[in-house]
């Protein structure tokens, strides 16, 4: 299958929604947008700290891998400090199975390592991608774990850079 990679600009806010809304496994934008707990990862895309990659095939968006900084009161799921951002990432799901999440994860890792100290993300504990995080270095935070927003457990994972 032939997609690109390319870095998420100022203008791609609408990718970053549709992305989110299949990170956070919802069935409409509306959806995303209405839960005040999920807003943040995507509104006013664009601001200082914000960095990520879509992979893209036929000009269409496929899948994303992004970062955002949490500051002060306002923090994601997967927040560890303000000086860590936190990764958000989804590839739609007829293009599982294609690499498309590791290769940009692993994109996004080499850039974002130029930046940031480390990177956090959380994770829903029976998400398949919890194999992908641990196979490029992420670990998990012990005593993270927590119920999530659908009744089930999540828990924070971490990627230091050396």
């Amino acid at each position: 299958m032939q997609y690109t990679i390319r870095a998420l600009t100022n203008d791609d806010e609408p990718i970053v929604w549709e992305m989110l809304m299949h990170a956070a496994h919802e069935s409409e934008i509306t959806a995303v947008q209405s839960q005040v707990s999920l807003v943040g990862y995507a509104a006013n895309w664009g601001r200082a700290g914000d960095m990520g990659f879509v992979a893209v095939c036929e000009q269409q968006p496929i899948g994303a891998a992004w970062l955002r900084l949490w500051k002060g009161q306002e923090r994601g799921f997967g927040y560890i400090a303000d000086e860590i951002p936190e990764l958000a990432i989804a590839v739609l799901p007829e293009y599982y199975g294609n690499g498309i999440g590791s290769n940009l994860l692993l994109q996004l890792i080499e850039a974002a390592s130029k930046s940031y100290p480390a990177i956090s993300l959380n994770v829903r504990d029976d998400n398949p991608a919890v194999r992908l995080y641990q196979r490029v270095g992420f670990v998990k935070v012990a005593g993270s774990e927590a119920p999530n927003r659908v009744g089930g457990t999540s828990f924070n994972m971490l990627y230091r850079f050396n």
